[in-house]
């Protein structure tokens, strides 16, 4: 019988990042952002990541500093890719595309409703050009097509 050696399998670890006001989802403006709350999304996307064998990790701040230092410690925290819903850091923050740009993780960028239907101001993100592919309007099952994606580019990147 041939000797193999133990097989050293490394699960996929992927984090997701909400940003401000997502606290309030199901609640605010569900005309825009639907009645699916925040913790339904994260318990729903805990269940994906578990049934495909990678861990996940959801965050949510109205700070920008915290969302810059989760960002900046996930290289140490060993997250293979980043799913980040910026909210309306989105159209504002060169600090997080600077967070993003510089740990070099594969990243998403979600949003619940089509930002590109909404006011002028949401049809720029200073992360979009930077990410893998950005996933808008799709509600709440956007996020799960995220982690599907990210599974998926992690499995043709290794």
């Amino acid at each position: 019988m041939a000797h193999h050696p133990p097989l050293h399998f490394s699960m996929s670890k992927l984090l997701v990042l909400h940003g401000p006001n997502l606290n309030l989802l199901g609640a605010r403006e569900p005309a825009h952002y639907g009645t699916v709350q925040l913790d339904d999304i994260n318990r729903h996307l805990g269940a994906v990541a578990k049934s495909h064998k990678v861990t996940i990790e959801c965050r949510q701040s109205n700070a920008e500093h915290e969302i810059v230092e989760w960002i900046q410690h996930a290289g140490s925290e060993g997250i293979d890719f980043i799913i980040i819903n910026p909210a309306a850091f989105t159209h504002t923050s060169v600090a997080i595309r600077d967070a993003l740009a510089a740990v070099a993780i594969p990243f998403i960028e979600v949003h619940l409703s089509n930002v590109h239907r909404r006011e002028n101001f949401r049809h720029h993100s200073y992360v979009s050009d930077i990410a893998e592919g950005v996933i808008t309007g799709l509600g709440a099952q956007g996020y799960e097509f995220a982690v599907l994606g990210a599974i998926k580019y992690l499995s043709t990147h290794e």
